[in-house]
């Protein structure tokens, strides 16, 4: 009995040096060595280093055998690219013999000849640069003259007479330009006087329309003209134009019959502006209720249509356009629901109320205008916007109607500009009109539509994490099943019926959502497999994982949202894809070899990933084989995990380092 004991510990001091041995730089195994020989069984010691001598050898040459394809078919490679080589080499050689036998053929009396040709092909088109900019502004002079636009033309012909023709003064075209400019100073001279005419006869027949704005532009207009003419023709001008504004100044001070009374009316005018400013607060207010209505009223589908009848009375509601569905045969569907027909004519109405209110102020049609497009843009930017904010970031608010509010306001986007045109039809003040207030709806619609794709967003993530809730994996199952977890195939079935109702949406959008939906599953999946209070699994566990794993790439694969290039939507899934190739093929001296290149095959597998995972199977493997450690294949499985962990450690702390 004590001999069997001190056999016991003897195999245990053995295996101990061993270890110490295979963890010791060489430089400090001296003592070890020393141990060896102070003691009597050195002999068997010298066994069992030749057995782990023996067993370090077979793993050395499985690791060669597994590698030596890629050495062989590297060789192959290298031997393919010689003879490529080879190729070339003789191309370019062949090539330079023809170049030299072509060249033998051209005379040097052709070669000056062509340099001659060059030369002056060279000095032609230097030539032509110079002119092409005198006749460019002689163009741009006939233009501005055509348009009646006096002072830039006036301007125009400065520079082309000063700046241009003196560059180009010796050819015959530059001199018949010269000669033709008092011709056309005098030209415009003529056309501006008789501009100015006809505009101070207009002011005697409209003065009561006009007023001091209009008066102001165009008296600079041909002050402008006047000083670009010079100082005897500008003087004619002057005297001319102050002349008949005295002329009308009388007759504008001369009271009308009905307000002979020469009170004096500013202070009711500014408190009818202040009544205006109140009046718009009270439009603005009464439009809220209305908006709120149209939209808590709305079933958010697309409007069906049933015949021809219905189709135009809608098209006369709203300004819309589309061959395609023209085309189709009833009953059809246009693509916006209720609400933007009813929101349309709600702004034209809004736009009726605020004119109608400013008819008996007096105001010019170009205030007028300005003060329904200031309303029209708090109507847009403070009220309707504030609406379509509120349905959007309500709680019941489902996947559907967000779809078709970026739908719907898509559609009113597109419609400010018949807004734009409308508010101008009804004042007579035309857009380009200085001091124009522009529309800001583009604004509104933009903001509503981007915050319904965030929304959009957020709640495909959230039905998500509910269908996650509901997986229940057996960590520690021996055998997987035969197919994908009952809770990712409901998830799956309800991602694609959502995908199908994304058909109207912009591309960009439907594919940011597929793709963003993806990569949440993905990242869930991955924070579920590793998650803390999964302590232990089995490889049969993976192996059910990895069936779930294949049917989001299968989903990926089908192409749930059209517009994607290649493989794109199935990259979501390439962590979980490449750490489960790993453990399941167990292919760890391809990871270990390969780690860090560019081209390895599991660059997307993180050494600290891959340890908790390695850590949850091999607390798996010790707990279960309590008794089954005293068999080979077991103690030696459990050695490969803990020399991969070793390695695996040793990568994280050079990472880290």
């Amino acid at each position: 009995m004590m001999a069997e004991l001190e056999s016991l510990e003897t195999a245990a001091e053995h295996e101990r040096i061993l270890r110490e041995i295979e963890s010791t730089d060489t430089a400090c195994i001296g003592p070890t060595l020393r141990s060896v020989y102070d003691g009597e069984e050195h002999g068997r010691f010298m066994e069992k280093l030749e057995a782990r001598i023996r067993n370090h050898d077979r793993e050395i040459e499985k690791m060669c055998n597994f590698h030596y394809q890629g050495f062989v078919d590297s060789i192959t490679e290298l031997l393919k690219v010689r003879g490529e080589a080879q190729k070339l080499k003789n191309q370019v050689t062949d090539t330079n013999r023809k170049l030299q036998n072509e060249g033998k053929e051209v005379t040097m009396e052709e070669l000056k000849q062509c340099r001659l040709q060059q030369r002056n092909i060279s000095a032609t088109v230097d030539k032509l640069t110079l002119c092409l900019p005198v006749l460019e502004m002689y163009s741009k002079l006939r233009e501005q003259m055509k348009s009646k636009r006096h002072y830039p033309a006036l301007k125009t012909l400065e520079h082309l007479e000063h700046t241009y023709l003196p560059q180009v003064s010796h050819y015959r075209f530059c001199k018949i330009m010269v000669d033709n400019i008092p011709k056309l100073r005098e030209e415009i001279k003529e056309v501006s006087m008789s501009d100015l005419k006809d505009f101070l006869e207009s002011i005697r027949k409209h003065s009561d329309k006009i007023g001091e704005t209009a008066m102001k532009q165009v008296g600079l207009v041909c002050t402008h003209v006047l000083e670009a003419f010079g100082e005897e023709e500008g003087e004619t001008f002057e005297n001319y134009y102050r002349k008949q504004r005295r002329k009308q100044a009388r007759l504008v001070l001369q009271p009308p019959s009905n307000m002979g009374y020469g009170f004096p009316v500013n202070q009711l005018f500014d408190m009818l502006l202040e009544i205006q400013d109140q009046y718009s607060e009270t439009l603005l207010k009464k439009w809220s209720g209305v908006f709120r209505n149209i939209l808590d009223s709305d079933n958010y589908s697309p409007i069906p249509v049933t015949n021809e009848e219905v189709y135009k009375k809608i098209v006369g509601q709203f300004p819309f356009q589309d061959a395609e569905l023209e085309k189709q045969a009833f009953p059809k569907k246009f693509p916006f629901s209720e609400f933007v027909p009813k929101v349309y004519n709600q702004i034209k109405e809004f736009i009726y109320a605020c004119l109608k209110f400013s008819e008996d102020l007096h105001l010019s049609s170009t205030e007028v205008d300005d003060m329904i497009r200031k309303s029209t843009n708090l109507l847009l930017t403070r009220t309707l916007s504030n609406c379509l904010q509120n349905v959007i970031k309500r709680k019941n608010v489902g996947l559907t109607e967000l779809v078709q509010i970026i739908i719907n306001t898509t559609h009113l986007e597109k419609s400010c500009k018949f807004l734009e045109e409308f508010i101008t039809n009804i004042t007579n003040v035309l857009p380009e009109t200085v001091h124009t207030t522009k529309l800001y709806g583009t604004t509104t619609f933009k903001d509503a539509r981007h915050a319904a794709e965030e929304e959009i967003y957020t709640n495909l993530n959230q039905k998500i994490d509910q269908f996650l809730q509901l997986a229940d994996y057996d960590w520690m199952a021996m055998e997987p099943g035969s197919k994908a977890s009952d809770y990712l195939v409901d998830l799956i079935g309800f991602l694609r019926s959502t995908f199908a109702v994304f058909t109207h949406l912009p591309g960009k959008v439907a594919q940011t959502a597929c793709m963003s939906a993806c990569k949440h599953l993905s990242t869930s999946l991955m924070q579920l497999l590793l998650e803390a209070e999964v302590r232990q699994l089995t490889l049969g566990a993976l192996q059910q994982f990895n069936l779930d794993v294949e049917e989001c790439e299968q989903f990926a694969r089908s192409g749930p949202v059209p517009g994607f290039q290649g493989d794109t939507l199935q990259l979501a899934f390439i962590d979980l894809r490449q750490l489960l190739d790993l453990f399941i093929q167990w292919d760890w001296s391809t990871y270990l070899a390969d780690y860090g290149q560019p081209t390895c095959k599991y660059l997307r597998v993180n050494p600290t990933t891959a340890l908790i995972l390695l850590e949850k199977m091999r607390d798996t493997s010790r707990k279960n084989n309590v008794f089954a450690q005293f068999r080979k294949n077991e103690r030696d499985k459990q050695k490969l995990i803990d020399t991969v962990a070793k390695q695996l450690r040793s990568l994280i702390n050079s990472h880290h380092s």
